[in-house]
Formats: structure tokens, C-alpha cells, sequence
């Protein structure tokens, strides 16, 4: 049994390798020829990635989502990135710098191209939330930017292209912070121009770290140098640049991983404590320039008590946040006295309210019954001038609303009464089309009409 468990296990083992084996479907050749080519940058490369600066700088500022994920399929920028990646990958220095100097180089034709895009434009947004989006740095962009490298490095090793670099371009965003950095210094905002800086370092930082980690595991070809001087020199230059590049990342990492540890347990006590007996918080925030991260609350309502104010901090002591780290800020509470005074004139306010109230009520029954009272009235004399003009014998009409009463029943019956006066009697035909016609006339059906 023992031995059959064991030729299941080895199966699958061999079965699973198959699968997530990279080995038969990467084509090293073609990946590094094509990294080469994509870390240019010189003729229509220039010209595209002024264009799709300029799309993503229009796009942040009317707040379109689709023009700016149309900027991120244009922009070339992630094509020296990968260069930076792969030449510390295969210890190739003189690739490594051209890859640097030319991520350099679209960086800041980026950055210039989009401050003159905002110095120029006309539109100013209140409320720029993708550009502000762009401002601050979470643990989720690491994330990102890590495994978006992880899958475009992949994609460009793969043998079978598919659409995977267009979905990384898009996911790793790395042309709207340097869109945001030109607006912060079109607009000397330095917390847009600091905030989207750093993104887009980390982004960048991030897939070529994973171009490095995946170039390594591929176990793509060395470069080597004739000269060992030279071949050591090159191994220290690439390995000094590896920590820089690296440790950076690592505190980046462990400090926004801090900073969501902070927001994650600042949004667990405020759930928590957010109604209180006579008072509640309305809103709060987070503060991580501060060391430690602070937390600051409004309450609003009633003032809190050195008892309930303990309470509090007890709370937010379970959470891991310290007494120092939570702010309590109470503008919006009321004192007792205040409570006090703030009862009288509301019974005040609230008797004056149901007075109103009453009285729109009495209005709003009396408005009916005169709209009812309008609706029966008769339009006397334009009918009996319509009347005459139809036949000219007629020398004198009564018009009068009533009603029919049955004796037995007492039922009651609306009427309208119509009596002629004619110096010649009408005909029975010609009465019942009159009769027929103050019917349609007057949109009421039960007409009796009669002549003297």
C-alpha cells in the first residue's frame, strides 16, 4: 500500500513539474534580443512617449480612467526597466548603464512634458482624485509592481506572445506619478510631486527586481569580460547597485506593511467605538508622517467624560495603539448647560413646527375643496353665446347644476339642467344634437334639456 501511495506522489510530483516548467517554453535568444531593442530610445520612442505623457496628463485631469490606461499601453517606459533587470541579471555593465541613462532620460522628458501640460492647461479640478491617487503609497503597490515584473518578464521570455505586457503596462501604472510629479511642480504642491516620485520608484524599483529574480532563475547566459580585473570590477559595481536598489525596497516594504498593520487596526476600533452613549465619531484620520503613526478621532455629540475618555484609550490599547498615538478632538460636543439650553429652544422650535404644520394641513383641505368647487363651474356665459350663435331663435337660456333624488331609494344623481327660450321651438332632432353637443362641451354626460 505503502509502495503505491508512494508511485502516486511521484507521478503527481512529475505531473506538477511538467506543468509549471519554464524551461520548454522560453526562448532565451529572442527574450534578450527583444529586451535590447526595447531599452532604445531615439527617434519615434521620443515621440510616443511625449504623446502618451501628454494623454495621461489629460486623462488625470478631467479624471478619465480609460485615457489613462490608454497612456499606459502607449508609453514605452517599460522597456528600460526591464533593461535595468536584466543587466544586473547577466552582470552586464555597459548594457546596465545604457538601460539607466535612458530610463533617465524618458523620466525626465516625461516629468518636463507634463509640467508644461499643466502650466498650460486651462482646467482646474476641485476634487483631482486620480491625481491624488497617485500621491500615496501602499503595501498593494509593491505587491503589484512586484508580480506585474514577475508576468512581464515572463511574457517576454515566452515563446507564444500574448496580451500579458499590455495587463502589466496597465496594472504597474508607472505614467500617471510622473504625470502627477509635473503637476505638484506645475502647481509647487510638493506633497503630489514627493508622493508620486516615490511611487513610480517603487514601481520601477520592483520589476526590475523581479526581472533580476527571474532572469537568475532562467539561468540566462553570464556576460563575461576578457579582462578579470575587468570581470571583478564589473561584479562589484553590479552587486553595490543591487543593495542600493534592493534595500531600499526591503524598508519600503516593512514600513508600508506597518502602516496597513496601522490603518487595519485604526479602522477595527473605530467600528468598534463609533457610537458611544451620548456622543458618536463622525470621522477621523490617520497620520504616518508622524513616528509613531497617529490616529485622530472627532466625536461629536455630548462632551466625554475622563471616564469615557479612558475608556477609549483602553479600547484602542487592544488594538495595539498607544494613548500617544490617539488623538481625541471634541469641537462638535455640547456641555450639559449647553444640552440644557439646546432642549428649551427645541420644544420651542418643535411646538412652532406642529403649529406650522397644523396649519399647512388646514390650507392644503380648504386648497382641495376650492379646487373641487373650481372644477364645477360652468362656463355660463360663453355657452349660452355658443348656443345662440348655433340658433339664432334662441332668446333666453337657463343653466343650473343640480341633482336627481329617487324617492325610494334616495339615491342621488348629479344633473345639469338646460331650459330654452325660443321665438320659434326647435325640432326633437334639433334638441337632442344641442343636448348631445353641452355634453361633449361641458365633458359632463347627464344634460336635461328642455324649452319653453
Amino acid at each position: 500500500m505503502n509502495t503505491y501511495l508512494k508511485g502516486i506522489m511521484k507521478r503527481s510530483a512529475v505531473k506538477i513539474r511538467h506543468i509549471i516548467a519554464l524551461s520548454e517554453h522560453v526562448d532565451k535568444e529572442r527574450a534578450e534580443i527583444s529586451i535590447r531593442n526595447n531599452i532604445e530610445f531615439r527617434g519615434p520612442n521620443v515621440y510616443i512617449l511625449a504623446f502618451a505623457i501628454v494623454i495621461a496628463s489629460v486623462g488625470l485631469n478631467i479624471n478619465s480612467i480609460p485615457v489613462i490606461i490608454g497612456a499606459m499601453l502607449v508609453s514605452p517606459l517599460m522597456g528600460p526597466i526591464h533593461g535595468v533587470g536584466f543587466g544586473l541579471g547577466i552582470n552586464d555593465t555597459d548594457f546596465l548603464k545604457k538601460s539607466l541613462t535612458n530610463l533617465v532620460i524618458m523620466v525626465a522628458i516625461s516629468i518636463l512634458a507634463s509640467t508644461l501640460y499643466f502650466l498650460v492647461s486651462p482646467l482646474e479640478l476641485e476634487n483631482p482624485t486620480e491625481l491624488l491617487a497617485r500621491t500615496n503609497p501602499t503595501i498593494y503597490d509593491v505587491l503589484i509592481a512586484l508580480f506585474g515584473g514577475f508576468a512581464g518578464i515572463v511574457e517576454v521570455c515566452n515563446k507564444e506572445k500574448g496580451t500579458v505586457i499590455s495587463g502589466v503596462a496597465i496594472a504597474t501604472a508607472l505614467m500617471p506619478p510622473l504625470c502627477t510629479v509635473g503637476y505638484g511642480l506645475a502647481t509647487l504642491q510638493p506633497t503630489y510631486f514627493i508622493g508620486a516620485l516615490y511611487l513610480f520608484f517603487i514601481n520601477s524599483v520592483f520589476i526590475a527586481i523581479a526581472t533580476f529574480l527571474t532572469v537568475k532563475y532562467l539561468k540566462f547566459p553570464i556576460h563575461k569580460f576578457a579582462d578579470p580585473v575587468k570581470q571583478k570590477r564589473a561584479t562589484r559595481w553590479i552587486s553595490l547597485l543591487l543593495l542600493v536598489i534592493i534595500a531600499p525596497s526591503i524598508w519600503t516594504a516593512v514600513v508600508m506593511i506597518k502602516e496597513n498593520s496601522f490603518q487595519q487596526d485604526a479602522k477595527g476600533f473605530i467600528n468598534l467605538n463609533k457610537n458611544m452613549a451620548s456622543s458618536y465619531i463622525y470621522d477621523y484620520k490617520i497620520d504616518h508622517k508622524t513616528k509613531p503613526s497617529t490616529l485622530e478621532i472627532f466625536i461629536a455629540g455630548e462632551a466625554l467624560s475622563d471616564k469615557e475618555k479612558d475608556m477609549l484609550y483602553k479600547s484602542a490599547n487592544t488594538f495595539g495603539i498607544s494613548p500617544e498615538q490617539l488623538i481625541i478632538r471634541q469641537n462638535a460636543t455640547v456641555t450639559q448647560e449647553d444640552l440644557t439650553n439646546r432642549t428649551a429652544f427645541q420644544s420651542i422650535f418643535e411646538r412652532n413646527d406642529m403649529e406650522i404644520s397644523k396649519r399647512e394641513e388646514q390650507i392644503a383641505k380648504l386648497k382641495e375643496e376650492l379646487d373641487i368647487y373650481k372644477s364645477k363651474n360652468l362656463p355660463f356665459e360663453q355657452l349660452t353665446k355658443e348656443m345662440c350663435a348655433q340658433y339664432k331663435e334662441i332668446k333666453y337660456v337657463a343653466i343650473s347644476r343640480g341633482f336627481e333624488i329617487d324617492p325610494k331609494t334616495m339615491e342621488q344623481k348629479e344633473v345639469i339642467s338646460v331650459t330654452l327660450t325660443a321665438e320659434t321651438p326647435l325640432s326633437n332632432e334639433e334638441m337632442e344634437k344641442l343636448k348631445n353637443w353641452i355634453a361633449v362641451r361641458i365633458d359632463f354626460g347627464n344634460i336635461i334639456l328642455t324649452q319653453e
